[in-house]
């Protein structure tokens, strides 16, 4: 951990260290007292209670200097040290552990130096003062070191879990950023290829036809590039123009577009009105699907079939192709999986009952 960190993260050591060593200083050389070791011990007294105090700002660095806290708060009360801030020195110490450690690795450090306090107790009790306080005392301290372990791991796991969370937020984030580019600039490029054919095939023999492609492609190409301009400005966390997802009402549009790239597309039905976000994901779900019609099944014709329900509306793509087994989903089939899945729909893809191949799912209307 370097030093900005450990400052934005430890400050309050500071100010604890300061009111351990001045409370220690002010109890051991101030008039009064329990016990009375003599002048040479309490300035001693005061020395280790600085040594506890400051023990405590390296703990992050070397967990295993908590045996150092302990033995200097035990040889604090050894030598005779008056009561004070320098109970505190255990207990912020199984925190700092606490927080920044799971317990496992660091209680057996802890209970040592428990121990080496306990017994700097009992010395003193033995010698100057009454056993028994001494006994309570140790009970205290234990009870308080046991809660602020405690409080210490708590904080420590709901650390982890916001760490996660925006882990898991970004991740996800990243994840819809990557599905959109597939799908939207995915598309167009597949749009472009095919229409780019086209005008090759009739270039000499029907020049309306080519003009016609390239139009097309221009077209095309100007919604994926303005897409993934949005989604690189996304990316980069620079403002970009708000572009209003498609859905339902873009469906015909999306059809002609393919239509036009030279695949035969039937439709039967109608999704009728459809909430925003399944019309969303319907445009996105026909969208891949018949641009994975384009790029892979080799197929002539495409059948996009609508059954609309009392509470669903069931969406079918099927195809003419080469079909075949789905040996990896990648981000196409994933992605919409994923999306019906986010609308609480069900989804499948694979091998056409009678030759091709299909993608079927049923959203809530």
């Amino acid at each position: 951990m370097d030093t900005n960190t450990w400052l934005a993260r430890r400050w309050w050591l500071v100010p604890v260290a300061v009111v351990i060593i001045g409370g220690s200083a002010g109890t051991n050389l101030g008039p009064g007292g329990v016990v009375d070791p003599g002048v040479a011990a309490r300035f001693l007294a005061v020395v280790l209670a600085a040594a506890a105090a400051l023990s405590l700002l390296a703990l992050d660095r070397w967990p295993t200097g908590l045996l150092a806290t302990g033995a200097l708060s035990g040889g604090y009360f050894a030598v005779g040290g008056e009561n004070g801030p320098i109970f505190f020195a255990l207990i912020v110490g199984a925190f700092v552990l606490a927080t920044g450690r799971p317990v496992r690795g660091w209680l057996p450090v802890l209970g040592a130096a428990a121990v080496l306090l306990w017994a700097g107790l009992l010395v003193r009790g033995l010698r100057w003062d009454d056993v028994v306080v001494g006994t309570w005392q140790g009970i205290g301290v234990g009870a308080l070191v046991a809660a602020a372990t405690a409080i210490g791991t708590s904080l420590r796991h709901g650390r982890s879990a916001r760490v996660d969370r925006t882990t898991r937020a970004a991740a996800e984030e990243r994840l819809r950023m990557a599905q959109d580019l597939h799908d939207g600039v995915g598309h167009g490029l597949a749009v472009i290829a095919m229409q780019a054919g086209v005008a090759l095939h009739v270039l000499d023999r029907d020049p309306a036809k080519a003009r016609e492609s390239l139009e097309a492609i221009r077209t095309t190409s100007r919604e994926a590039l303005d897409a993934l301009r949005t989604e690189l400005a996304t990316m980069a966390g620079e403002p970009a123009p708000w572009r209003p997802a498609p859905g339902a009402e873009a469906i015909p549009a999306l059809v002609d577009r393919v239509r036009a790239a030279g695949l035969r597309v039937e439709v039967l039905g109608d999704p009728g009105v459809l909430d925003p976000a399944v019309g969303e994901t319907a445009y996105a779900l026909l969208q891949e699907a018949l641009t994975n019609v384009l790029r892979h099944a080799f197929a002539s014709t495409a059948l996009v079939t609508w059954e609309r329900g009392a509470e669903t509306v069931a969406l079918r793509v099927s195809d003419d192709g080469r079909g075949g087994a789905v040996q990896d989903e990648g981000m196409g089939i994933s992605g919409m999986r994923a999306r019906v899945a986010a609308v609480g729909g069900s989804f499948r893809a694979g091998p056409a009952t009678g030759g091709g191949f299909e993608v079927a799912a049923v959203l809530p209307a």
